[in-house]
């Protein structure tokens, strides 16, 4: 379902918030300042994007504003294959970032692995080899210099959730929800050699839910606890009524009108830059979706928590060499 486009950003939450001391969910301090980062997802979709790849870095790198990077999910198309080679290779392209780099996985890289393009894979193996790859430690991000986070592999009930982290900046509580597309994994597995496997597929979607549901209440009790400006979500897919979504969506609306300050859901997915404020029929919530199916655009995104608005972003274009 299409929602509103625009061709640039800013929230119009209509909420004040004030300069409120907070504390970061690690070692790492917030000193309560702004905070400028990269917003990409979809990326690098294919071969010839892989190759384009190394020129979206630099170009972030060398934004002397950015201080970190966030990845919404899909880091290869569906069709390409989903070996450990290819997941290495991008690995190492995520070890060139300069700053900090948060991956939220996409259902490309382990749910849509099933299909004989991408290698006929179980996806809950290849979900294993994301984690092992993409999330070597729990707590720490990717990028040359990365950061602590808290991750909830630290909650004894959800310890394989090593990609759902937490952390604090501008005054803003970031957190990552591991929430993807084909329908969050209900969509069958139909092209797995031997058919479908319903009770694995739905046992990973029920623990999986139940992660993501306690880690959006973490989120915004952390918030709460440190009189945060904002709150910023970041899940590859958009999660729409649907069944695979529906509690999710829902839990997000709930906890947002409570907060009653600029809540902020990013995503990828659809491909198109997207913004939709009031998302959900919530005031102060709003839906950004990056760009995607590109290596040579991305979002600019401000966190100023002394603004009414909290969030601003800018999309950039790659220079042309």
């Amino acid at each position: 379902m299409r929602k509103l486009l625009f061709t640039s950003g800013v929230i119009a939450a209509g909420l004040c918030a004030g300069l409120l001391t907070s504390t970061t969910a690690t070692a790492q301090a917030d000193d309560g300042d702004g905070v400028t980062f990269a917003l990409i997802g979809d990326t690098p979709y294919g071969d010839a994007q892989r190759a384009e790849f190394p020129g979206l870095v630099r170009a972030i790198n060398t934004d002397p504003g950015v201080t970190f990077t966030l990845h919404a999910g899909d880091v290869k198309n569906g069709s390409s294959t989903c070996d450990d080679a290819r997941f290495a290779d991008l690995a190492g392209q995520f070890g060139t970032f300069a700053d900090p780099f948060v991956l939220t996985p996409g259902d490309n890289e382990w749910t849509d692995c099933h299909r004989t393009a991408a290698g006929g894979y179980l996806p809950t193996e290849r979900l294993d080899a994301v984690r092992r790859v993409f999330f070597p430690e729990a707590g720490r991000t990717l990028g040359a210099h990365s950061m602590p986070v808290k991750s909830q592999a630290s909650d004894p009930r959800h310890q394989p959730y090593r990609e759902n982290v937490l952390f604090t900046r501008g005054h803003v509580v970031f957190a990552t929800v591991h929430v993807v597309g084909s329908e969050n994994d209900l969509a069958p597995w139909a092209e797995l050699p031997g058919g479908d496997r319903p009770d694995l597929r739905l046992a990973e979607f029920e623990a999986r839910k139940a992660a993501a549901l306690d880690w959006i209440d973490a989120a915004f009790a952390r918030a709460d606890r440190d009189h945060a400006a904002g709150v910023l979500l970041m899940m590859q897919a958009e999660p729409t009524a649907t069944p695979g979504f529906a509690e999710i969506r829902e839990r997000i609306a709930d906890r947002s009108r409570a907060y009653g300050k600029p809540v902020l859901l990013v995503h990828g997915d659809e491909h198109a830059f997207e913004q939709e404020p009031a998302y959900a029929g919530v005031p102060n919530l709003t839906r950004l979706e990056t760009f995607g199916d590109t290596a040579s655009r991305w979002l600019r995104v401000t966190v100023d928590p002394d603004t009414r608005e909290v969030f601003s972003w800018r999309p950039q274009t790659v220079p042309t060499t």
